[in-house]
């Protein structure tokens, strides 16, 4: 416990996970309207589109996190000049959320995908009776069901993101908890238990209230048929 209590008072470990916080609330957002975007694409009826959201999804899905990372800094940045601000710190941390919200989109789009199918054929049948377009039919009726049968894989994608964005010192955030983690080992070899405690007790903490909301909303959202 010594040892532990030594860790916290000569590093700001709150700090870290705050970053992770940080670049996985922003990710969520950028990924979750991305994903919007992926899913009406993947559903619509122009083939050329469905082509391209297809495409996105199959492209990223199977991409490793790390690589898009490393694209970001030495891409992105390196070679593209794509640049979000001078200071080199907040310039890093939003090439890390741009890489995790291009990848966490892809699952985004297939979790609403997922609530699509639990829609009821006749729903669509049915607007389509009623006159509607497709985008209409979709953002009107198909789309508000399928978020209340896409919020548990779509919690387990959150999760995920959560946890991927310690993949983030791939992309020179070097603030984050993995990096801070990885200079912790290195200055303190004999008390890698106790800093493996306290990263992996870290993450168990901010994981099971994203996972009990989920689980109660899913229950609470469920359509009963």
């Amino acid at each position: 416990m010594g040892s532990i209590l030594e860790l916290f008072s000569e590093y700001d470990i709150p700090g870290a996970f705050l970053v992770n916080i940080e670049l996985t609330f922003w990710s969520a957002i950028f990924s979750m309207i991305l994903g919007l975007v992926l899913v009406v694409m993947r559903i619509c009826p122009v083939s050329s589109l469905r082509a391209v959201g297809r495409g996105y999804v199959e492209f990223f899905q199977n991409m490793p996190l790390t690589i898009i990372m490393v694209f970001m800094v030495l891409g992105a940045f390196a070679q593209l000049k794509l640049s979000f601000s001078d200071t080199f710190s907040v310039n890093f941390f939003w090439l890390a959320v741009t890489g995790l919200s291009l990848y966490t989109a892809a699952f985004v789009c297939e979790s609403l995908r997922s609530g699509i199918n639990t829609v009821p054929q006749g729903q669509s049948e049915a607007a389509r009776a009623l006159g509607l377009d497709f985008y209409q039919s979709a953002s009107q009726i198909i789309l508000p069901q399928a978020f209340r049968g896409s919020v548990a894989p779509l919690g387990n994608t959150f999760i995920a993101l959560l946890k991927n964005s310690t993949v983030a010192a791939a992309a020179s955030v070097a603030t984050e908890s993995s990096s801070l983690m990885s200079e912790m080992i290195e200055f303190h070899a004999n008390s890698i238990v106790a800093i493996f405690l306290i990263f992996a007790m870290g993450y168990v903490i901010l994981v099971l209230p994203i996972g009990a909301l989920t689980t109660f909303l899913s229950n609470k959202l469920a359509v009963r048929r």
